[in-house]
């Protein structure tokens, strides 16, 4: 007993080292390099195949499939992808996680786990030197070290065929029950892929398993079909809150891969000679092959990446009809029309923080959009006192709630966004947005505040003179070009040029602000009966000036260009 534990625990440590070296891989590319992944996700989506090729350079770059398909669910939550392009870079994304099956491979034909200890060594000095592209650097070569250490160690953790017969004798026992069989084994190879949230793992035990004599050609082709569509769970996990057309991009990944599952339970024997033929034609014209000595596990691989790209070249003339049924499996809902909030924020996985930014940096868009819609509604409704504004009263009310609801999701976001594995600069641009996000949401309630004092004293005919009523409209217009400003900032960096004319705005509004105040306090001296009015008039002007404060923090909170 104390033996079968402490083989168990060996087990565990090894396939903890291997996939914590995976991670800390995938985590620093995307510290290193997330921006630009995220710019070539968005633009490199243009077709299907444009979209595969993208999906395949991510997964091989980032080394996780699940992180790549986690992100095309919030892209096309943010409708940053359509559904159809969202397949294109999934199956890509598939062919790209072949990659993996390859570096486990050799893991088995060098002697990787003894030059793994310089790398880790190596990696670990970069990641004290000053720079943050070093850093991550040396993170990833950290990682790359600690992949193959855990492998070796893996391979050196279980136990030999010779002193487990009995357990040999029931794996070959699942093997005796035909067509059956080949289900079992595809069952297994599903459940250990859920089990460990990783193909990645689940490929490294299935390989380690092969090498040893523990699972003959045909029953590691099994699980690793089996692990095709374990991999599908961890995006569906992170579509279950989001909307209806990150669902189905969800769904579509899980199709895909059942589907590619479905055509090679029937042709998996033509299918496998096939892929015996192909390596052994390729040893036989490449005599210096580097893999050649260990047969079993790069036929695997070999199968792994012929059957993605087989399955690929099938069915990606039919990712129209894929998305069409992938619709009718996931509804539209009847209010769908009506959903305007960004449910898509709380879809955040942790380890995508850095992936998913662009998720932020669109909602933070929003918002700025938002209290600007807001600005420009109030400043109609008080142009029009003689009136009915109600419909746009209402449509006020309705963005400031929507303002609270997406400022609320925002800053739960980015404070997860702190802190989850996240590039310093993606770090402190969630800092910043959390400042600015919190201005813009004290602009809104400006907005709303001003939209009451307006009705009531539309309500109340609590009216100053035409003039005094057209200066305040013009004295918007001046706070509303301070508001075009910053909406036109939120997506970009402040200039040095932009911020003499955050400072001329934030002067003109103030000096305009006493002169309308002293206007007023004029009138009601001359008028005593008007008081009320023009009180009215003053709390809508002081309003105006706040919201300017506001602009100038938001300006002064944004990121700066470096000139």
């Amino acid at each position: 007993m104390y033996d079968t534990l402490m083989l168990l625990l060996q087990v565990l440590g090894a396939l903890g080292i291997f996939i914590f070296g995976m991670k800390l891989m995938s985590e620093s590319i995307l510290k290193f390099a997330g921006e630009k992944l995220r710019a070539i996700m968005s633009s490199m989506t243009t077709n299907r195949f444009m979209g595969i090729l993208t999906g395949l350079f991510i997964t091989s770059l980032v080394q996780s499939s699940s992180a790549t398909t986690v992100m095309v669910v919030s892209f096309v939550h943010a409708q940053l992808l359509t559904l159809v392009q969202s397949i294109g870079v999934i199956m890509g994304a598939n062919l790209g996680t072949t990659i993996t099956a390859w570096i486990v491979a050799a893991g088995f034909k060098f002697s990787l786990a003894s030059v793994a200890i310089p790398i880790i060594g190596i990696g670990v000095a970069l990641s004290f030197l000053k720079g943050h592209k070093r850093r991550h650097f040396g993170n990833f070569l950290t990682g790359f070290g600690l992949l193959f250490l855990g492998l070796g160690e893996l391979k050196g953790s279980v136990p030999d065929v010779k002193s487990n017969v009995e357990m040999l004798e029931w794996i070959t026992n699942l093997s005796n029950y035909g067509f059956l069989s080949l289900v079992i084994f595809i069952f297994l190879g599903t459940v250990l892929t859920v089990i460990v949230q990783s193909s990645s793992a689940a490929m490294a035990i299935t390989l380690t398993m092969a090498s040893l004599g523990w699972l003959n050609f045909e029953q590691s082709a099994a699980i690793i079909l089996g692990e095709n569509i374990g991999t599908t769970i961890t995006a569906f996990l992170a579509s279950l809150p989001a909307n209806v057309a990150a669902k189905r991009a969800a769904r579509a990944h899980l199709m895909f891969n059942l589907l590619g599952v479905t055509w090679m339970l029937f042709l998996i024997t033509p299918f496998s000679s096939l892929v015996i033929w192909t390596y052994e034609t390729v040893s036989s014209a490449v005599p210096g092959f580097i893999l050649k000595d260990n047969e079993l596990t790069t036929k695997l691989a070999l199968f792994h990446t012929m059957f993605n790209l087989f399955n690929i070249c099938l069915l990606v003339g039919f990712t129209g009809q894929i998305a069409k049924l992938v619709t009718k499996m996931v509804k539209d809902r009847p209010d769908a029309s009506r959903q305007t909030t960004f449910r898509y924020l709380r879809t955040f996985t942790l380890g995508t923080g850095e992936l998913n930014f662009r998720e932020a940096t669109n909602a933070f868009q929003r918002l700025g959009d938002l209290t600007k819609s807001m600005f420009q509604k109030f400043i109609e409704i008080y142009e029009h006192p003689d009136q009915d504004m109600s419909k746009q009263v209402k449509e006020i009310d309705a963005l400031e709630k929507e303002s609270n609801i997406l400022t609320d999701e925002l800053t739960e976001y980015l404070i997860r966004c702190t802190s989850d594995e996240v590039s310093e600069e993606t770090r402190e641009l969630a800092y910043s947005y959390l400042r600015v996000a919190a201005e813009l949401e004290e602009i809104g309630d400006c907005c709303h505040r001003m939209t009451n004092r307006a009705v009531r004293r539309y309500k109340k005919n609590r009216l100053v003179t035409p003039l005094a009523e057209k200066e305040v409209v013009q004295f918007g217009k001046l706070v509303e070009r301070f508001i075009d400003l910053y909406s036109s900032k939120l997506s970009s960096e402040v200039s040095a040029a932009d911020m003499e004319l955050t400072i001329d705005f934030e002067k003109a509004i103030n000096e305009k602000r006493k002169e309308l105040r002293k206007r007023s306090v004029n009138r009601m001296i001359e008028s005593p009966d008007n008081v009320k009015p023009e009180l009215l008039y003053i709390d809508i002007v002081n309003t105006c000036e706040r919201i300017a404060n506001h602009a100038r923090n938001i300006m002064q909170s944004l990121p700066k260009t470096h000139d």
